[in-house]
């Protein structure tokens, strides 16, 4: 042990300083992202006039719960859920990512970003229900206690990455999907996924042993690299940059919004200062190293101690039901349901099955029922000779959410209330989609068509300059039609 501590005191560049200036700045700037991406969609969301108002959902929490509504709907808008409050909600969320940006009360910053987030998360479900909205919380909880120190928050940080990671690749093989047993998830995956960008074009082309490779090399990225995190430091490096490879893959050929930067930035913590030391500009190094570095007293680090304990143990749980598809009975799930109402512990399975058929869904409205007019989304698959686009790191949460209705009835019920709103012309409403073809009055009817979409190939997008093809499924059944009540 003493020679231990000889040998850090000879590499005094070996602690997590610098780590920890640069994570919170590049946090900052991932939250600022985030509020500023919800603070534009918000009112449509979930305000007076939008898909599901807030304010409403409150009202009914309150007349079915007594004081538990406020444990179990953790959220600032029980004071007030205006539009108002809502916008403010974002645009405070943006002050405070700029202070933590900035390096200016950074404690107290991190605290109002968390809480913020949490109340829009809560605000906007279920269009805030996706991984990426959690890891930020999870990581903005934990940045909280961030100190360069502390040692065992830093431990927490590998252990966040870890799971992410490690539940992410297991969840591909207990889910029992083919797909990823057969390794032939990727012959789909950049045709299906919610919002291709134009890159995912030409990956699909490529040849079927290249895409098994790569979702062979998905699965041990996944599953076997996680491990490598807790290791020496070499093999720590060797996990980082592996983990860093991938993602940077991932946003060259998909629009998954900030997550993946989030999950580089999370990488920062297998290495230490002596090792971003050599990559960083010496200006950028004297302005990080001048960051304050606030010290933990006795009490703090046994505070720290208990809450590294809780989430060691509820992560572990919550691998377990990930891995074993059991859930965990009694007191015990409760405890596991409390942290993902708060986000400080959660579940990370991306794409543990995987869909074979990319189907869209186009919204045609009429005044008479013989001449129909199509809705545009901003960013979503709709004319077939429209590039798709790169959108990251903002993520569009309608065209978003548009993917999920064919694939499971819990998505329904959302999509009935975004169709009223179409009938009623709520401009909150149609100022998220791209072109609404009823500007002047509202429609009097309202119907939904399925179309099966596929990318085209080389000889087809010479020929037609279209890079997507698609056959007509008829109407969709669930909802074949509305029409506009007087």
């Amino acid at each position: 042990m003493h020679h231990l501590w000889i040998k850090a005191q000879n590499y005094p560049g070996s602690g997590y300083q610098l780590v920890s200036a640069l994570f919170l700045r590049l946090l900052g700037g991932i939250y600022l992202i985030a509020f500023a991406s919800i603070g534009v969609q918000i009112e449509g969301l979930a305000g007076s006039q939008g898909i599901l108002p807030f304010a409403e959902r409150l009202a009914d929490i309150a007349q079915n719960t007594g004081i538990e509504r406020y444990f179990q709907t953790p959220v600032l808008f029980w004071i007030n859920a205006s539009d108002a409050a809502l916008n403010g909600a974002a645009i405070t969320g943006c002050i405070a990512a700029l202070l933590i940006i900035l390096n200016i009360k950074s404690r107290p910053a991190l605290i109002t970003a968390f809480v913020l987030y949490l109340s829009l998360f809560h605000a906007s479900q279920p269009f805030l229900n996706f991984q990426w909205d959690t890891l930020l919380l999870e990581t903005g909880f934990l940045a909280i206690f961030l100190t360069p120190q502390s040692r065992v928050v830093i431990w927490l940080f590998r252990w966040l990455l870890f799971r992410l990671r490690f539940m992410s690749g297991i969840s591909k093989l207990s889910s029992g999907d083919p797909a990823w047993s057969g390794l032939t998830a990727l012959d789909t995956y950049f045709e299906v996924q919610p919002l291709p960008n134009p890159v995912a074009w030409y990956v699909h082309q490529l040849p079927d042993w290249l895409l098994r490779f790569g979702t062979g090399a998905t699965l041990f990225v996944e599953i076997l690299v996680p491990f490598m995190m807790f290791l020496p430091r070499r093999w720590r490096f060797t996990a980082a940059w592996l983990t860093i490879l991938w993602q940077v893959l991932i946003i060259l050929t998909s629009n998954h919004n900030w997550i993946n930067f989030l999950t580089i930035i999370l990488c920062l913590f297998l290495f230490d200062d002596r090792a971003i030391r050599r990559v960083l500009p010496q200006g950028l190094q004297e302005r990080l190293s001048r960051a304050s570095a606030p010290t933990i007293n006795t009490a703090k680090q046994y505070a720290v101690g208990l809450l590294a304990a809780f989430i060691l143990f509820t992560g572990t749980l919550k691998i377990y039901e990930l891995g074993t598809n059991k859930y965990i009975p009694g007191s015990l799930a409760t405890m596991l349901r409390y942290t993902t109402v708060y986000s400080i512990v959660n579940k990370y399975h991306v794409f543990p099955t995987m869909t074979t058929r990319r189907i869209e869904l186009e919204l045609l409205g009429s005044h008479d029922g013989i001449e129909w007019k199509p809705y545009r989304f901003k960013y979503k698959p709709d004319r077939l000779d429209e590039r798709p686009q790169f959108i990251i790191p903002h993520q569009p949460r309608v065209d978003w959410q548009m993917w999920f209705v064919t694939l499971h009835p819990r998505h329904i019920p959302w999509f009935g209330h975004f169709l009223e709103a179409l009938l009623d012309n709520s401009p909150a409403v149609t100022t998220l989609l791209e072109h609404n073809p009823f500007p002047n009055g509202p429609p009097r009817y309202i119907r939904v068509d399925a179309w099966l979409y596929h990318f085209t190939d080389f000889e087809e997008r010479e020929k037609t300059g279209h890079w997507w093809k698609r056959t007509a499924l008829g109407p969709f059944t669930p909802l074949p039609g509305l029409e506009r009540r007087e």
